[in-house]
């Protein structure tokens, strides 16, 4: 029984789980942005150009509601509210990417300008040819002596 649990803990502690449970979190977090971004910025002018279109309420009744059945119907209205939100939701994390990616772009784009620019640390060594620092008497990979 012992050995189950050290192979679960085994498991469950490596790095590619963890990343996923990370990238879970951040992703329900992400979600929350998007619905805030959809719900709260895109949707209510889009619903005061449209004069607040709602398709909800449309269904095409295939048994009326009596006293004993309910109403069995097909509510083709939520379907287009839902593929709409969709599309929007889409768009919205569509343009999210697009501003990250662009970002990210011009970060390492700084970065390499940064690492072009810098001053060069490492020597090579003319015996072996491998890098090694500077300030290097001797080389570590063929121990000859350098001048």
């Amino acid at each position: 029984m012992k050995n189950f649990f050290n192979e679960f803990k085994k498991f469950a502690m490596r790095g590619n789980v963890m990343d996923m449970a990370v990238g879970i979190i951040i992703g329900a977090s992400f979600g929350k942005i998007v619905n805030s971004l959809v719900e709260d910025v895109i949707m209510p002018p889009i619903g005061w150009v449209l004069g607040n279109v709602d398709f909800s309420d449309l269904k095409w009744v295939l048994v009326q509601k009596s006293a004993e059945a309910e109403e069995v119907a097909i509510k083709y209205g939520a379907f287009i509210n839902t593929v709409i939100s969709f599309i929007i939701v889409a768009f919205a994390v569509f343009i999210l990417i697009k501003a990250v990616n662009t970002l990210q772009a011009k970060m390492l784009k700084a970065e390499a300008d940064a690492a072009a620019n810098a001053a060069p640390t490492t020597k090579k060594c003319p015996f072996c040819c491998s890098d090694i620092p500077l300030e290097a008497k001797k080389c570590p990979h063929c121990t000859s002596d350098l001048k």
